[in-house]
């Protein structure tokens, strides 16, 4: 009863006192996309996204001119493969970001506390998955506080710095206000359709969708509910390491640009 009136009362406190002007952000909603290129080529998107990541300090790319990589996953549900990532993940040594949602960490408690003791990055996903920008600031910060809270009871961590819009929605309202929260919004400049677990077509087709994304800077979306990922994962770290990409995590990539937003003369 008590954790009950804390989340209302901390609801009340973020809508009166965290968020004083969010009736003047704007509520477009849009929806996350990219305009792919060929050859390794980095990938652009809409100047008024890149305008409002910059203002909420959001990103959706690392450096353009070095061969590294972000791997991330995003964790609705479990399909019986995540562990097997994570298997692949601990032999190469890779670090990834994992972003779950509600149903997972109560479904899958056991892969989480494995991803935050192998070093991963868990990031918010939200409890629900709802589209962000379509609820309210209560619901939002409900939805995000409640996967943080459940996170910290499962593996002790404490803090979650990244969220992953559900659906790749979001708003200015949406982006303000998470990073009012503490998170960093991240997007993603690599993603193929993988998520139909009754459309499957092979190792070998992960393989080429993967690999012909793949740029500089490229913050990599994949599902761990794909068997088609999961076989095609380790080939697609080995043949890039060939090609000399390393793979880095996402508080690399932020240490980074917080070092370029230092007032150096």
């Amino acid at each position: 009863m008590k954790k009950r009136l804390l989340v209302i009362v901390l609801s009340f406190l973020f809508i009166f006192v965290l968020t004083p002007n969010a009736f003047a952000y704007d509520e477009t909603i849009y929806n996350w996309s990219y305009k792919p290129e060929k050859d390794q080529k980095p990938v652009t998107t809409e100047s008024h996204y890149i305008e409002l990541l910059e203002k909420t300090g959001g990103f959706f790319i690392g450096d353009t001119s070095q061969k590294e990589l972000y791997l991330t996953f995003d964790n609705g549900y479990e399909n019986g493969y995540t562990e097997i990532i994570l298997d692949v993940l601990k032999e190469k040594q890779v670090p990834a970001a994992f972003f779950v949602t509600g149903h997972y960490l109560e479904d899958a408690t056991d892969i989480v506390i494995r991803m935050a003791e192998e070093g991963h990055i868990v990031g918010n996903h939200s409890w629900y998955h709802p589209s962000l920008p379509k609820v309210g600031d209560g619901r939002l910060f409900n939805e995000l506080n409640n996967v943080k809270e459940r996170f910290t009871e499962l593996t002790g961590v404490k803090e979650m710095h990244y969220l992953r819009p559900p659906r790749g929605e979001f708003s200015e309202r949406s982006l303000a206000l998470s990073q009012k929260l503490g998170y960093t919004n991240v997007f993603w400049s690599m993603a193929y359709k993988d998520w139909e677990v009754d459309k499957q077509k092979g190792e070998e087709y992960a393989y080429e969708q993967i690999m012909k994304r793949i740029h500089p800077g490229a913050i990599m979306l994949i599902h761990s509910v794909s068997s088609d990922n999961a076989k095609a994962l380790p080939r697609v770290i080995d043949d890039l390491r060939e090609q000399g990409y390393v793979f880095k995590s996402l508080d690399d990539l932020m240490l980074q640009k917080q070092l370029e937003a230092l007032p150096f003369p």
